[in-house]
């Protein structure tokens, strides 16, 4: 059962140059996909934010998306969107987990990530967290994003002249880098 609980929403950040901003959407439940994608554009558009946006087959292919992105473009920050519904199998299990970890893996290598993939018993509650004027989560995914812009730009040292996302370190989950001095 969905809560009705008001949450405290803090203010959109102000930006003195342009974010460009890129939406991964999985529109596999499309109707659904289309109004995370409607609330985010809103959001972003609200903060002055540029957006592009890119579909991928599914929720698990929504962090290789954002990946390739960080390395290979020029974006200050990511929104995902899509959404997982139960089913009769396990499968559900590994896409909302494996989707999740992904994007918290290249969170935790700098890029600036707004996690909007749904994860639902029904398309009953898909319906009414997608919905911009009721829950909005591709609101909300957008709104983070901008936050971890905002973040990233403040914290981001003076003399770096690869900007968000460029040269990120590696992180290891076990093992070492190759080379490395063993300690």
């Amino acid at each position: 059962m969905a809560s009705h609980t008001q949450h405290y929403q803090l203010d959109l950040p102000k930006f003195d140059t342009p974010v460009r901003l890129l939406i991964v959407v999985a529109p596999y439940y499309k109707a659904i996909a289309d109004n995370l994608v409607a609330g985010a554009r809103a959001t972003a558009e609200q903060a002055g934010a540029a957006i592009d946006l890119v579909e991928v087959p599914g929720a698990l292919e929504i962090p290789t998306a954002i990946g390739i992105a960080g390395r290979q473009a020029n974006y200050d920050g990511y929104v995902a969107l899509g959404c997982v519904i139960r089913g009769e199998t396990t499968h559900y299990d590994t896409v909302c987990n494996d989707s999740s970890r992904g994007l918290t893996l290249l969170g935790l290598q700098g890029l600036a990530i707004g996690n909007g993939i749904l994860t639902v018993e029904n398309m009953a509650q898909a319906e009414v967290r997608a919905d911009p004027a009721k829950q909005n989560k591709g609101g909300g995914a957008a709104a983070a994003a901008l936050h971890l812009v905002a973040l990233a730009r403040k914290w981001r040292k003076r003399d770096d002249p690869g900007g968000p996302g460029k040269d990120l370190d590696v992180i290891r989950l076990a093992g070492q880098l190759e080379g490395s001095p063993r300690t």
